[in-house]
């Protein structure tokens, strides 16, 4: 009896031993990615920190409904919006949303703040250079003084105690600057409140709030290089802050061979061209996102001083001759790249000549958000020999088996694309076009010999649609252009073998 009474007891520290070991290994947060196209006109990429699966599903849900109700009621895109509606009235007090009220406001006191640099009616000089642009010429400066006057008018009255707002003008009306950070605020605090969350990271066309026990790194996106996988310009680590970047390098028009800014000065009518990339970091997400607009727009003097009057807000500033302009807390969130540019061979070989891919995924069907597809870009040689993975969008680790081709080649090789291990702050892209580079490099950092090389492009749903492109190329001293028929994930990509940039 005593023997079986030590054989259960035994039995049950073992059971529950387990049970408890068990549970400590599921009671630890794991990390669940969900990358997206056309979420308010840009992509978005999702890193959840959590216990479970479910509550990641509970916080991804979270924020898409949110993100939705907020364009329900801001976007000037949508005509059925609560703003589209108000827009649509005149000379009447109109009760509208805590949360239209609240943006009409902060656009008040930003103008106010700014001096003017940042108005909702900037959108009069904008449409009018986008008409000047389209017949490729200048706008008049008759037409520019007209602009900068109808801007001048009021366009709305605000009433806090009713909570309406009175439309004065019939000047268009565009909430962009700060708004998305402001929904993105929304969306990040309503999934910590309904889910069991550790931390919580939103990214929206490169403006970010980061919430709970995280410390994310942030790659700065180099406003001079013309792929997603270039050398950062900087790299920051912070928590709990929001961080924004705007600049002029990925829109705006180009009028008789020459660039103009999509961001304009609304008091004098004319694209902002001194600054071409600005970001702040700052706790509140709509500071960073106004802040980093403004920033484009003002005088690095009139940037600094307003900097100032926010407590806690950084900025990195760089203008058209290429100078930094750091605030003095900066260089506290910098942290080391882990790239290293390095144009020669260890036997002195160079390489002049780069291969820039082209690619668009297919978002025809997509009446709104959809998921991007896993991606792979790699390199082999005429023998179907791995050479070099170009770029991995992969979303959490454990689904980077559906990217078969590619994984076949490279599990065992290769850890993760340095360049989306962390986020990405830069200026806003349109959502689904993207463009890779590679350097000619092989993956042990040496240039490869001339020859002919394949280029893949595959693009994998998990249960879904898995599609495989292949180009031969030859790498010499002839620069050449291929098109690549598209599927139904990759809309249209193409080969561009070029002399490298000035940029390199």
């Amino acid at each position: 009896m005593k023997f079986l009474t030590i054989l259960l007891t035994v039995s049950l520290l073992n059971i529950f031993g387990r049970s408890a070991d068990h549970s400590l290994i599921h009671d630890q947060p794991h990390l669940y990615v969900s990358q997206f196209e056309n979420v308010l006109g840009t992509s978005m990429e999702l890193k959840i920190s959590a216990i479970s699966e479910t509550d990641a599903d509970i916080a991804k849900n979270t924020v898409m409904h949110e993100i939705s109700r907020m364009t329900k009621i801001l976007s000037a895109y949508d005509p059925n919006s609560e703003f589209s509606s108000w827009f649509k009235t005149y000379g009447q007090p109109v009760h509208i949303s805590k949360e239209l009220f609240e943006v009409l406001d902060l656009f008040d006191q930003w103008k106010v703040r700014t001096s003017g640099a940042l108005d909702a009616s900037a959108e009069v000089v904008s449409k009018l250079w986008k008409q000047a642009a389209k017949q490729q010429r200048i706008p008049t400066d008759e037409e520019l003084a007209n602009a900068v006057a109808e801007i001048k008018h009021s366009h709305w009255k605000l009433d806090a105690a009713t909570q309406t707002a009175t439309h004065l003008s019939h000047a268009p009306l565009m909430l962009n600057t700060f708004v998305k950070s402001y929904i993105i605020k929304e969306a990040t605090n309503a999934a910590m409140k309904a889910g069991k969350l550790n931390g919580i990271v939103v990214n929206i066309g490169g403006d970010i709030v980061i919430a709970g026990d995280n410390n994310e790194t942030v790659n700065i996106s180099d406003p001079k290089a013309d792929a997603e996988n270039e050398t950062p310009i900087d790299q920051v680590m912070i928590s709990n802050k929001a961080i924004a970047t705007s600049g002029n390098y990925r829109r705006g028009e180009m009028i008789n061979g020459h660039w103009y800014s999509h961001i304009v000065d609304p008091r004098t009518g004319q694209p902002a061209d001194n600054i071409i990339s600005a970001t702040v970091i700052a706790s509140n997400a709509t500071d960073a996102g106004a802040l980093a607009t403004a920033f484009n727009v003002m005088t690095p003097s009139e940037s600094i001083k307003l900097a100032a009057t926010i407590q806690g807000a950084e900025y990195l500033i760089i203008t058209k001759d290429g100078e930094k302009i750091a605030s003095p807390g900066w260089s506290s969130l910098e942290t080391k790249l882990p790239f290293k540019k390095d144009e020669k061979n260890k036997n002195g070989q160079k390489n002049d000549f780069e291969l820039i891919v082209n690619f668009e995924i297919n978002l025809q069907q997509a009446g709104g958000p959809v998921k991007r597809p896993y991606i792979a870009i790699w390199v082999e040689d005429e023998n179907h020999s791995a050479v070099h993975t170009i770029s991995v969008w992969h979303g959490s680790n454990r689904y980077i088996n559906e990217l078969k081709s590619w994984y076949l080649k490279y599990r065992g090789l290769y850890t993760t694309d340095n360049n989306f291990s962390g986020s990405v702050s830069s200026a806003t892209r349109s959502a689904g076009k993207y463009s890779v580079k590679w350097d000619g490099k092989d993956d042990k950092g040496e240039f490869v010999k001339p020859g002919k090389y394949i280029i893949k492009i595959e693009a994998s749903r998990e249960h879904g649609t898995y599609q495989l492109m292949r180009q031969e190329i030859v790498c010499d001293e002839t620069p050449k252009k291929i098109d690549l028929a598209g599927n139904v994930e990759i809309a249209s990509a193409s080969l561009d073998y070029r002399k490298k940039t000035s940029n390199n």
